[in-house]
């Protein structure tokens, strides 16, 4: 099924959308099968929206938000230019399989067209089939790479 344009609107977060990021971080939180009381604070969400360096896409259903992305624009050293990385991308249950997914990668793409970004990258893990197969059916070409993770002590406040 195509994306009804009607129905749905997509546009950047800003600082005066942090209700609206705070819903989109909710609704990452049931897609993504997380424990929905784990957020971080209204201050640090405000942080992110201010910076420059961040982006958050939002996709409205009468005004409720029913997917997005977010993503950080990362500075090279190596050239004047930028890249993207994709941190989060979501469509809430019963508004999948519409063209949301594709529509928010249609959107970052025109992102980057717009700010001379000559790519963006995204991490799926190879076992979730749905996201490599989406990701495969945007235009994304898959490499093999292996991620390290490590974890720091922090201190306990």
């Amino acid at each position: 099924m195509k994306l009804n344009a009607e129905k749905f609107e997509i546009r950047q977060l800003t600082i005066k959308d942090l209700s609206s990021f705070k819903q989109l971080v909710n609704m990452f939180n049931t897609v993504f099968e997380e424990d929905e009381s784990i957020t971080s604070s209204e201050l640090n969400l405000a942080r992110l929206l201010s910076n420059d360096n961040f982006l958050a896409i939002a996709v409205f259903s009468e005004n409720k938000i029913v997917g997005g992305l977010t993503a950080y624009e990362l500075p090279m050293y190596y050239s004047d230019s930028s890249e993207i990385f994709v941190y989060d991308v979501a469509v809430k249950p019963g508004f999948q399989r519409l063209g949301i997914g594709k529509a928010l990668i249609h959107n970052l793409k025109e992102y980057c067209k717009r700010n001379g970004i000559k790519e963006f990258f995204v991490l799926a893990h190879e076992e979730d089939e749905h996201a490599v197969e989406f990701y495969h059916s945007t235009g994304g070409k898959g490499e093999k790479v292996v991620n390290f993770l490590y974890e720091a002590e922090v201190p306990k406040e």
